[in-house]
């Protein structure tokens, strides 16, 4: 493993002539004969040539770990098409739903349906039956493929059997007898379920060649870390990080800013079971600290979504009460960076200063507002930015917790690893949030330690910083982690939008023209055609058939996620149950195959057992966003360009032979 870190090193640090020289070596130690070379081009140059997988683009999942599931294994629908193009004219639509049910769960559906049959019917019968078709489904959304990568997708224990069965004509006479005999070994060997499991999930995979991520897994659900173990064992993805990752990476970076945000949020909507039953984190000193120091209120009262539940007299005070305890730490924590980072330019936002703590109001653009549901009891008017002696040491022993929770850096390092601020792929722009613009569309410069990042140097440079932060938590300069909460809620962050983020006018102002959060004109301009083309030209990508896709921002109902003549895509629907009374609907995906992009309006998931014992799903609207005019192969893909780099190699290699 060290030689082949320290060959990459070497890689990464050469210049281009020695990297091809470099990769020139490699190709002649894995290929060193003429055969071997001629193989391996015939191989490549087919592969260009077959069809383009299937991409599925999702974002702003919010912990809503079921409902991303249902959509993972069904593929967005895109399972139940395949099967209706395969069974269409041949089984009821009961019948096709009851088979896609199977697929996307198939434990729970065969324990269903073996009590099903045992009362009533003909196990072994149905049995038969449903291989066959899953042999006939998997052949076809096979075709894709070449056999070396349908077999990687196999379960190990199955994969002779499988291609047997897959690849053998039953009709052929002198096979007839052979494939009956393994499929009846089969069912009396009593290996029947496990192979039907393993075939639906390969399946599954083959269904959906590689996953985009668009942001924002965790936050308001309660579940983010049952989606990144998920992701951890997903075949492909990779991920673009949202505004609500940035504060538990910022958190495990050293950042007391980004973990008081995420408390808090937590708090505010019934999730603190995830800091502490998933990433082992005690919140018991927090808890106390709470219930000592505040009592209820109605501005830090917990929102409820559908499915919560707790004792209203209990659990909801101790939720306030904590809400409480870490909003006023971080309002003072942000005194503290602010004055540490003048260049975030974010002066306005240092609220408690601005506080008439005598007659309870504050002055904001030159007007006063009078203060409600207060709870400054532990701010020092002299000192508001200070913390008590017990705050600052609740502070210290948490992120301490935060750093040294194995778990969270077992999920916050494949977040990290495989995620980025954006993304090209396959001349797509990947993007969470936006790119800061003024009103005339011209990138907007962030200032800062005396250099200037706008546009795509903007988004890189954040993309070190995180990693930087990330990488190096007990470093002594705080600044690295300090831009990744500036990510949160910066006026110039790519993942955030907005001018300021109004979370303490929220609680304590009645006036709803204070909790305005104006956006930035990004937003506006993201419906032009000719300012999304420019966006793409920023990255290096071909306007013409290139387009901007965003999460972020929940669709409200009677808008369009589809802006800009197909240039500009929106995907965040509204995963999170919080943002579904708003939406109206339970999310947006998006599809990308070789025959072009398809946007998928999902309604809301009920739940795994009524797709089990009722073979309901979620019903999927599906609108096609472009057509390609000629079907897209792999030649046409980032990974076509790497492969015809290889076969342009092996040339080379072939005329010295």
């Amino acid at each position: 493993m060290k030689n082949k870190a320290k060959q990459i090193n070497q890689f990464e640090n050469a210049d281009n002539s020695s990297q091809q020289k470099y990769l020139r070596d490699l190709m002649e130690e894995r290929f060193p004969t003429k055969e071997a070379v001629i193989t391996e081009i015939m191989n490549l140059e087919a592969i260009l040539h077959l069809p383009k997988a299937t991409e599925h683009f999702v974002s702003d999942l919010h912990g809503e770990y079921a409902a991303f599931d249902h959509i993972l294994r069904n593929g967005s629908g895109n399972i139940k098409n395949k099967i209706k193009d395969v069974f269409g004219g041949r089984l009821t639509a009961n019948r096709l739903q009851n088979f896609a049910s199977l697929i996307y769960y198939p434990e729970e559906k065969l324990e269903y349906k073996k009590r099903q049959l045992n009362e009533d019917g003909d196990l072994e019968q149905w049995y038969l039956d449903t291989i066959q078709r899953l042999l006939e489904l998997l052949q076809f959304v096979s075709t894709k493929y070449t056999r070396s990568k349908v077999r990687k997708a196999l379960d190990p224990n199955f994969v002779y059997l499988t291609e047997e069965l897959l690849y053998t004509d039953p009709q052929e006479f002198d096979k007839r007898s052979y494939v009956d005999q393994l499929m009846k070994n089969l069912v009396t060997m009593g290996v029947t379920d496990e192979f039907i499991i393993a075939t639906c999930y390969t399946i599954q995979q083959l269904v959906v060649d590689h996953l985009h991520v668009l942001g924002d897994i965790y936050d308001r659900g309660e579940h983010p870390e049952m989606i990144m173990d998920r992701l951890m064992d997903y075949h492909s993805v990779d991920i673009q990080w949202g505004n609500h990752d940035m504060l538990w990476v910022g958190a495990a970076s050293g950042s007391a800013l980004s973990m008081l945000n995420l408390l808090r949020i937590s708090a505010r909507y019934n999730n603190l079971a995830t800091i502490e039953d998933a990433y082992g984190i005690s919140l018991r000193h927090l808890t106390r600290f709470a219930e000592e120091n505040y009592q209820d209120n109605p501005a830090f009262r917990p929102k409820l979504v559908d499915g919560d539940s707790f004792n209203f007299d209990g659990e909801r005070l101790q939720l306030t009460q904590i809400q409480q305890a870490v909003a006023i730490m971080q309002f003072k924590l942000e005194i503290q960076e602010i004055e540490r980072e003048p260049d975030f330019a974010m002066g306005d936002r240092k609220l408690l200063t601005k506080i008439n703590y005598q007659d309870q109001t504050i002055k904001l653009n030159n007007k006063s507002y009078h203060l409600t549901n207060t709870c400054f009891d532990l701010i020092d008017p002299k000192e508001p930015s200070k913390l008590t002696q017990e705050e600052q040491e609740l502070v210290e022993g948490l992120l301490h917790s935060f750093i040294e929770s194995k778990s969270l850096k077992r999920h916050l390092d494949f977040l990290v690893n495989k995620g980025s601020m954006y993304l090209c792929y396959n001349n797509n722009l990947l993007l969470h949030g936006c790119m800061p613009v003024d009103q005339n569309g011209n990138f907007l410069a962030f200032e800062y330690g005396g250099k200037k990042y706008a546009g795509k140097k903007l988004v890189d440079f954040f993309d070190r910083q995180v990693r930087h932060a990330y990488n190096d938590p007990c470093d002594d300069d705080p600044s690295a982690a300090d831009l990744v909460w500036y990510l949160w809620q910066g006026p110039f962050s790519p993942l955030f939008g907005k001018k300021a983020m109004t979370t303490f006018e929220r609680y304590f102002i009645a006036d709803k023209e204070t909790h305005k959060e104006e956006r930035n004109p990004y937003f506006a301009l993201r419906h032009d055609e000719d300012f999304c083309i420019k966006l793409l030209k920023e990255f290096g990508l071909e306007p013409e058939d290139g387009h901007v896709i965003n999460g972020h921002t929940p669709v409200k109902r009677g808008h369009d996620a589809v802006m800009a003549n197909g240039k500009m895509l929106v995907i965040d629907g509204g995963y999170s149950k919080a943002y579904q009374p708003t939406t109206g609907f339970g999310g947006y995906t998006l599809l990308y195959n070789s025959y072009g992009l398809q946007l998928v309006e999902h309604h809301p998931f009920t739940s795994k057992e009524d797709t089990i014992v009722n073979g309901n799903d979620i019903i999927s609207t599906r609108r096609v966003v472009n057509h390609e005019v000629h079907r897209k192969a792999v030649a046409d893909t980032d990974i076509g360009a790497r492969l015809k780099e290889n076969v342009k190699m092996l040339r080379s290699m072939l005329e010295r032979y």
